[in-house]
């Protein structure tokens, strides 16, 4: 939830603190860079000395975030309290959904995947509603949501406690520190995981990061509620969709999500162009789907695959070739917006993504040898 809490509320900071489209976007990546900066050692840590262990400093990262955002005066705080943002999420996913993986045991990995990433979903579709919500209707727009984030986390800890199982972990690897990978008979299935989560995760964030800009530049509205609202359709689609193909074959599901991100993004390009409101939701609603599938169809195939020993491990890897990207582009959008215009920034990067995505579900068409 937390990740995507303050995607509404960049409008009411940008107002206040009078930075630019690219300031926001920078604001909006921070998150990432924090999350890649810890995916690195996240995953082999909760390999090797457990999951709790792992979890428990995360969710002290994202209350002090929490603090952070709701006493932010300058840009400066706004991007550390992102950093302890992606910090705090780099670490959940990694240990979290292996936790999960752990809780269902051998004989309901597809289940517990599904549940693990379904979680996700929720979270980040809730996050802008809450924020868009809260921010219109009560109390200071930047106060009131994070005091009700901090007792959604304060309720996350206490099920760390007393759900998951203090352990001194299952994996012989001793380094600490290295790039997130796979075993080496895993590496076809990270691969083809990567090739449609990869352009999902960069599609939503395109749309998360420019989506306040886009409503005030192009569509002359600066509602949180509309801004929240179009977050939480994208993500509830991701969500909703991973519920109707759980008995989906994990290759088709991939092929698919390439397809509906390349949509989704080519919807954008439309909205964009056409300055519809209308056209943006449906780019958010296949970009969603687009993600969901790319989502669940990469923890599956890599739940199913990978050992357990080396499983957070490769959540890390998944987690981070997706972010690395869905970083990058909507920087590069946003600056590229200040020195030309926003619709040929947001054109030519929705454009560069549906073309990644379409090109993923082509190759993941070829014949493979290791498939779940």
């Amino acid at each position: 939830m937390l990740s995507n809490i303050p995607t509404p509320l960049l409008g009411v900071w940008q107002e206040r603190l009078g930075f630019t489209t690219a300031t926001t976007t920078v604001i909006f990546a921070a998150y990432i860079a924090g999350l890649l900066l810890v995916l690195p050692f996240a995953g082999v840590l909760a390999d090797r000395f457990g999951r709790r262990e792992v979890l428990v400093p995360a969710l002290v990262a994202a209350l002090a975030s929490c603090v952070l955002f709701m006493t932010a005066r300058h840009v400066p705080e706004l991007i550390a309290a992102r950093v302890l943002t992606g910090l705090a999420v780099g670490a959940l996913v990694s240990a979290g959904t292996a936790a999960v993986a752990d809780v269902g045991g051998p004989a309901r990995k597809r289940a517990a995947s599904l549940a693990g990433s379904v979680a996700i979903g929720v979270g980040l579709a809730t996050g802008p509603l809450l924020g868009g919500l809260v921010s219109q209707l009560w109390g200071p727009p930047t106060v009131t949501v994070f005091a009700i984030e901090i007792l959604v986390l304060l309720s996350a800890l206490a099920v760390v406690f007393t759900v998951i199982p203090s352990s001194a972990g299952t994996a012989t690897e001793h380094r600490w520190l290295r790039i997130p990978s796979v075993p080496r008979a895993n590496r076809t299935s990270l691969t083809s995981s990567l090739m449609a989560y990869m352009p999902g995760m960069t599609g939503t964030s395109l749309i998360l990061a420019l989506g306040p800009s886009l409503l005030t530049t192009l569509l002359h509205t600066s509602s949180r509620l509309i801004a929240g609202g179009i977050g939480c359709v994208m993500f509830g689609t991701s969500t909703g969709i991973q519920f109707a193909i759980r008995s989906v074959p994990v290759r088709r599901v991939l092929i698919q999500a390439g397809i509906l991100t390349g949509a989704g993004m080519l919807a954008a390009v439309a909205a964009v162009r056409a300055q519809s409101l209308t056209l943006l939701i449906a780019a958010a609603v296949l970009a969603g789907a687009g993600q969901g599938m790319g989502q669940l169809g990469g923890f599956s195939l890599l739940n199913s695959a990978v050992p357990t020993g080396r499983l957070a491990e490769a959540n890390a890897a998944l987690s981070a070739g997706g972010y690395a990207f869905a970083g990058i582009l909507p920087i590069a959008t946003g600056y590229l917006s200040d020195a030309v215009d926003m619709t040929t920034s947001a054109t030519v990067f929705a454009a560069l993504t549906a073309v990644a995505a379409v090109a993923g579900s082509l190759m993941i068409r070829l014949p493979r040898r290791t498939w779940a």
